[in-house]
C-alpha cells in the first residue's frame, strides 16, 4: 500500500464544496439501502458537520442513510470523536485534556512564581492575561511537534534581538521547562497533545489495519504534521480519498513555486514562503502528504449551487504572486468571471448594516431563495442582526456571540467595573438592567432606581456608599434640595440595597489584594441578589455558570492575588474568549456566517461584508512571547498565515454564483482604508457594477431608510410670545442679563421653568468648583479672613471626600494661588482702610412694578465710607463693554439695590466700586488673579454711579419690554454658542440659514 498512489481529490473554488461532495459520495457509493451507512467522513468542524448534513439531505432526499461523521478540530476532538474514528481499548487509553480555563489559571500561577533572575515579576491580572498568550505558544509547539529541547538549539540567535524580546524568551523558556511537570501532577495533558497522540494512534492502527468501510476526509485545511500523516494515511487506505477545498490545479507551475518552500531549508535562512497567499496553507498540507499537487485530482460532481466556471480562473488570477501580476494586462476579457458579482460602498458601517439587511430582506421576495451574510467582523453582523429584526425577522449568527456581550456577561462586567471603581453612572445603570428583579416586583424597583437618580444628580456627591447615604439624608431634610420629595422614599430603599449588595461586594470594598476566588464568589453572591435565578437561565445564563462552575473546580490555582481595581478587565478577557452560540430557530433561508462557518456552505445570494482593511482580512495581535525571527527559526507559523487562510475563505465566498462585496467608508466613527482584496478585485476588475434592490441602489436605499418622506420643512427661529399675565413680576439681577442675552433662554428657564438635569457623576464638574470656590471665601471671610483662617480652609478644601483625584492634582494646584492671591488683596487693602463687612448677602426691593433680588459676593466698606460691590468669578470677567451695552447689570443692579439699603445686614450708602474678582491665573501676564471694574477712566462708564444708572435703565428698559410688555422672546447672541436650549428651540434647524427667520412656537 505504500506504493500505492494516494488518492487526494480537490473540489473547485467555483463549486459549493458541500452539496458537490454529497453528490459525488452518493453516486459512489449509493449502490443499497446501506451504501452510504457504512461509510465515514472526517471534517474539520461541528459547523462543517452541519452543513454536509443539510447537502446530503438537499441532495439524497428522504430515506437516506447517511454516513458516519466525524469532527477533528481543535475545540471537537474528543475521546467520542476518537471511537468514531478507531474503537479502542481501555489499555491504550490517553490522559484526558485539561479544562482550558483551569490551564490558563495554572499558567497564570506559573508566571508569578518563576521569574528568570534579573526580571521583574508579573503578578495578578498581567499574568492572567500573558498566560493566553503562553498557552497559544505552547499549543503551537504541540501542532508543530517542536519539542521543548529545540529551544535550547536557538540560544545562540538571540544576541540579534531588541532586549525586550529576549526577556520575554529568557522567561518563556524557564516556563516551558516548568509547565510538563505542573502539568503532568494533574493527571492531564494539553488538547493539542492529546489531538495529536489521538491522531497518530489512529493513523498507526489503520495503517497496520485498513477500515473496511470507504473514509473520506473533506474539507481539512489544517497543515499540523499529525493531521498531515491521518490525512496521508486516508489517503493511501484502498478505499479512502481525501477531498480539498478550493485547491489551485489551474494555477502555472512557476507561481506554485514561488510560494515558496513547504519547509525552511536551513542552508537558506532568508527564503521566506509567501504565507499570506490563499494557496500556500495548502500547499504546505500537501507537501507534510507527501503529495505532489499533479497527483490531485479533480472532483467531477457539481450542485446546484455552483458557481460560474470562469469565476475560478479569475480567482486565480485575482491572486497570482506580486511577481505575476503583469499577467493582469494580458487577461483579455473578464467579464465572464465576475458575471454576477455587485458592489457596494456605504458612507459609513452603520449604512452598510442597513444596506446588507435590505439585500437579505429583498431576497426572501423570492420563494426558496436564500442569502448569507459572510463576515469575520462580528459588530457588523450584529448591526445587520438588529437591522432585520426591523422586520420581524431573526437570523441566528452561527459565528456565535461573546459571553461578555450577552445580558447575563454585560451585567457581570457592569457589576465587577462598579465594584472595582464606585460610580453614580455605574450604579443606576447597573440596578436598572433588564435582568434586575424581573416579575411583578421589576416596576416598584424601577421607581426607586429613577428616584435615587434623582437624588444623586448634582455636583458635591462622595463618592462610596457612605456619600449616597449622606446624599439621600440631606436632600431628605433639605426642602429646597433638588430630590427632595425622592430622597424622602429611597432611604429605606437604599438601605436595603447597601445591607444586599454593598454587603457583598466587600471584597472589593476593602480595596486590599485579594484573592481571584474571593473576587469572583463577591461577584456571583452580589449577581444572586440582583437577579436570583435570573442570570443563570437561557443558553447565555448557563454558559455564565458553567464558567462560575469551571472556576470554582479550579479553586486554588491561578495568581495568588489580585488588584481588585484590576479584576474588570481580567474578567472581560476571559469572557471575550467564551462564545455563546444561538440555539437554531432563526429564519430558515438567511444566514450569518462567520470565515469558518462559510468555508463549505453556499447560499445563492453570498454577501461579502467588511471589506475593509482591519476588519476582512482582521487586524493581527503581535505574540507577546515570541519574535518573528524566533518563531521562523522553530518552524512555527507566521501571523501572516492567519491572512492566507482569509484570503483563502474570500476566494471561497467569492466563487460563488451571485456575490455582493460591501465596505464602509467610515468604521467605527474614523475614515476606513478598503480591504487589500477590494483593492486587488478593483485593480484587475475595474468598477464593479453597482448592487441594486428593486433598480435601486442599496447604498442610496440605506442612506435614505431612516430619512422620512417627503420634503423637509425646517423649523423657523421660535419667537414664543406669552400673555401678559403669565410673565413673571420679579426678576434676579442674573435673571437681567440673562433677559438681555438671551431672552429665549430666559422664557425656558423662568417662564417654563425648564432646567438641565444635573450630571450624574462622582467627580466634581465645573459648576461645582465655582460654588465650592465661594464657599471658601464665604467662610474664611466668616472666620474673620486671617491667615491662620486661610490655611485651615484651604486643608479644608484639598480635604473635600467630593474632590476626586483629578481634580486634587490638576484643579486645586491651579486655584490655591488664585484663592492667595485674593486673600493677600484683602490684607492689603485692610492696611489702606479697606474691610469686608459682609459676604454673601441677598437683597431685594420692588421697581417699576418688578420686584428685583440678587445675591452679592462680598461688599467692602471703603475708607470714605461708601461701598465696593466685588464679584467673584472662577472664569473670565465680562468684557469692560458689557456694562455700558446693557448686557453686564449685574454689579450695578447689586450696586442699586445696596445704595437703597436694601441688602440685609448692610446699611445704605454711597457706591464706589464694582469689581469682578477673577481667580484665574494669566500665564502670559504672571499674574495668578486680576480685578475688573465694570467703570474707569478707560472705559465707556467713568464711574460707579453710572455704572448703576446704566444698569437700571437697562433693568427698565428689559422688564417693560418683556415683563410688562408682550415682547417675543427670540433666541439672542448666545444662540451663537451652545447652550442648554439648543434642542428645544431646534436651532440647527434655522440657525445660519438667513433670510426670514421669524415664526411662533408650537
Amino acid at each position: 500500500m505504500a506504493d500505492a498512489k494516494p488518492t487526494v481529490f480537490s473540489i473547485p473554488v467555483q463549486r459549493a464544496f458541500a452539496d458537490a461532495l454529497a453528490a459525488g459520495l452518493i453516486a459512489r457509493y449509493a449502490d443499497g439501502a446501506l451504501g452510504l451507512a457504512q461509510g465515514l467522513i472526517i471534517l474539520p468542524s461541528n459547523r462543517a458537520r452541519s452543513a454536509v448534513q443539510a447537502a446530503f439531505v438537499r441532495a439524497g432526499g428522504t430515506g437516506l442513510l447517511m454516513p458516519r461523521l466525524a469532527v477533528i478540530g481543535d475545540a471537537d476532538l474528543d475521546e467520542s470523536v476518537a471511537l468514531a474514528l478507531d474503537p479502542i481499548d481501555e489499555s491504550d487509553a490517553i490522559p484526558p485534556a485539561i479544562d482550558a480555563l483551569k490551564r490558563r489559571l495554572m499558567l497564570a500561577g506559573l508566571i508569578e512564581t518563576h521569574v528568570p533572575a534579573g526580571e521583574e515579576p508579573i503578578t495578578g491580572s498581567a499574568a492572567f492575561q500573558l498566560a493566553e498568550g503562553l498557552g497559544r505558544v505552547i499549543d503551537q509547539l504541540h501542532y508543530e511537534e517542536v519539542a521543548p529541547a529545540r529551544l535550547a538549539d536557538i540560544e545562540s540567535a538571540l544576541g540579534d534581538l531588541a532586549g525586550h524580546w529576549q526577556a520575554s524568551w529568557r522567561r518563556l523558556s524557564l516556563l516551558v521547562d516548568q509547565w510538563p511537570k505542573l502539568l503532568a501532577a494533574t493527571g492531564h495533558i494539553d488538547r493539542a497533545d492529546r489531538r495529536n497522540r489521538l491522531l497518530e494512534r489512529v493513523s498507526r492502527g489503520w495503517r497496520v489495519a485498513p477500515p473496511a468501510r470507504f473514509v473520506v476526509a473533506a474539507g481539512v485545511t489544517t497543515a499540523a504534521p499529525a493531521i498531515a500523516r491521518l490525512l496521508r494515511a486516508v489517503a493511501d487506505l484502498p478505499q479512502g480519498m481525501v477531498v480539498l477545498p478550493g485547491l489551485d490545479l489551474g494555477m502555472a507551475g512557476e507561481e506554485w513555486e514561488a510560494l515558496g518552500p513547504v519547509e525552511a531549508d536551513p542552508g537558506k535562512p532568508g527564503e521566506r514562503p509567501l504565507e499570506t497567499h490563499p494557496q500556500y496553507h495548502l500547499k504546505l498540507l500537501l507537501g507534510r502528504m507527501g503529495v505532489s499537487r499533479g497527483e490531485v485530482q479533480s472532483w467531477d460532481a457539481a450542485s446546484a449551487f455552483d458557481g460560474p466556471d470562469a469565476r475560478a480562473s479569475f480567482t486565480s488570477l485575482l491572486f497570482a504572486p506580486a511577481a505575476y501580476t503583469a499577467r493582469w494586462q494580458q487577461a483579455g476579457d473578464l467579464s465572464p468571471g465576475i458575471a454576477g458579482v455587485t458592489a457596494a460602498v456605504f458612507a459609513d458601517d452603520g449604512q452598510e448594516a442597513q444596506g446588507i439587511a435590505l439585500m437579505m430582506r429583498h431576497a426572501l421576495e423570492t420563494p426558496a431563495r436564500t442569502a448569507a451574510l459572510v463576515t469575520p467582523d462580528r459588530a457588523l453582523a450584529t448591526r445587520v442582526a438588529a437591522a432585520l429584526a426591523r422586520w420581524d425577522i431573526s437570523v441566528d449568527d452561527s459565528a456565535g456571540q461573546p459571553l461578555g456581550q450577552t445580558p447575563p456577561g454585560a451585567l457581570l462586567l457592569a457589576l465587577a467595573e462598579f465594584a472595582a471603581a464606585f460610580d453614580p453612572v455605574r450604579l443606576v445603570a447597573l440596578l436598572g438592567h433588564p435582568l434586575v428583579r424581573t416579575g411583578e416586583a421589576r416596576l416598584g424597583w424601577l421607581d426607586q432606581v429613577r428616584r435615587l437618580d434623582l437624588v444623586l444628580r448634582g455636583p458635591g456627591l462622595v463618592p462610596g456608599w457612605d456619600g449616597v447615604a449622606a446624599r439621600i439624608v440631606a436632600s431628605a431634610a433639605d426642602p429646597k434640595a433638588r430630590g427632595h420629595a425622592e430622597a424622602k422614599l429611597v432611604g429605606d430603599w437604599w438601605a436595603d440595597v447597601v445591607t444586599g449588595l454593598g454587603a457583598a461586594l466587600a471584597p472589593f470594598a476593602a480595596g486590599a489584594l485579594a484573592p481571584p476566588s474571593a473576587l469572583l464568589g463577591a461577584l456571583q453572591t452580589a449577581l444572586g441578589w440582583l437577579t436570583g435565578e435570573g442570570a443563570w437561565t437561557g443558553h447565555a445564563g448557563r454558559a455564565l455558570s458553567e464558567l462560575f462552575d469551571r472556576w470554582a473546580l479550579a479553586k486554588g490555582d491561578g495568581p495568588a492575588l489580585v488588584a481588585p481595581a484590576d479584576f474588570p478587565a481580567m474578567l472581560a478577557d476571559l469572557l471575550s474568549g467564551e462564545s455563546v452560540r444561538p440555539p437554531y430557530g432563526g429564519h430558515p433561508r438567511l444566514f450569518i456566517w462567520g470565515l469558518l462557518e462559510a468555508r463549505l456552505q453556499r447560499a445563492d445570494l453570498m454577501i461579502l461584508g467588511g471589506l475593509d482593511e482591519g476588519r476582512w482580512p482582521q487586524q493581527q495581535s503581535p505574540d507577546p512571547w515570541l519574535a518573528p525571527g524566533i518563531r521562523r527559526m522553530l518552524g512555527l507559523a507566521a501571523p501572516e498565515r492567519q491572512q492566507g487562510a482569509a484570503a483563502h475563505d474570500f476566494a471561497g465566498a467569492f466563487a460563488a454564483r451571485e456575490v455582493v462585496v460591501t465596505r464602509a467608508q467610515r468604521s467605527g466613527g474614523d475614515p476606513a482604508v478598503a480591504s487589500r482584496f477590494w483593492l486587488r478585485l478593483a485593480a484587475l476588475a475595474g468598477e464593479l457594477p453597482e448592487a441594486r434592490v428593486g433598480g435601486e441602489s442599496v447604498a442610496t436605499l440605506a442612506a435614505a431608510l431612516d430619512v422620512p418622506p417627503g420634503a423637509i420643512a425646517p423649523a423657523p427661529m421660535p419667537q414664543p410670545r406669552p400673555p401678559v399675565e403669565a410673565r413673571p413680576d420679579q426678576i434676579s439681577v442674573t435673571g437681567v442679563d440673562l433677559l438681555a442675552k438671551d431672552p429665549y433662554a430666559f422664557y425656558a428657564g423662568r417662564i417654563l421653568r425648564l432646567s438641565v438635569l444635573d450630571p450624574l457623576r462622582a467627580g466634581p464638574d465645573p459648576r461645582w468648583l465655582g460654588t465650592r470656590v465661594h464657599a471658601f471665601l464665604e467662610d474664611w471671610q466668616r472666620a474673620g479672613a486671617t491667615p491662620e483662617a486661610l490655611e485651615i480652609e484651604l486643608g479644608r478644601l484639598l480635604g473635600d471626600p467630593a474632590l476626586d483625584a483629578l481634580a486634587r492634582a490638576f484643579w486645586f494646584p491651579r486655584i490655591e494661588p488664585a484663592l492667595r492671591w485674593a486673600a493677600e488683596r484683602v490684607w492689603t487693602a485692610r492696611t489702606e482702610g479697606r474691610e469686608p463687612i459682609a459676604t454673601e448677602v441677598t437683597g431685594a426691593h420692588e421697581l417699576d412694578g418688578i420686584r428685583l433680588s440678587g445675591k452679592a459676593d462680598r461688599i467692602d466698606r471703603l475708607a470714605d465710607g461708601s461701598l465696593a460691590i466685588v464679584d467673584y468669578k472662577t472664569g473670565a470677567a465680562p468684557s469692560g463693554s458689557a456694562a455700558f451695552d446693557g448686557l453686564d447689570n449685574q454689579l450695578g443692579l447689586l450696586g442699586l439695590l445696596a445704595e437703597m439699603g436694601k441688602v440685609d445686614g448692610v446699611a445704605a450708602g454711597p457706591i464706589n466700586a464694582l469689581e469682578y474678582w477673577s481667580l484665574k491665573a494669566d500665564r502670559a501676564k504672571g499674574i495668578d488673579g486680576s480685578v475688573t471694574p465694570t467703570h474707569g477712566s478707560r472705559r465707556k462708564l467713568k464711574t460707579a454711579e453710572e455704572a448703576i444708572a446704566r444698569a437700571y435703565d437697562a433693568f427698565a428698559e428689559l422688564t417693560a419690554a418683556w415683563l410688562r410688555g408682550d415682547r417675543a422672546f427670540a433666541p439672542g447672541d448666545n444662540a451663537r454658542r451652545f447652550t442648554d436650549y439648543d434642542q428645544l428651540m431646534r436651532r440647527d434647524e434655522w440657525f445660519g440659514r438667513g433670510g426670514d427667520l421669524g415664526g411662533d412656537a408650537p
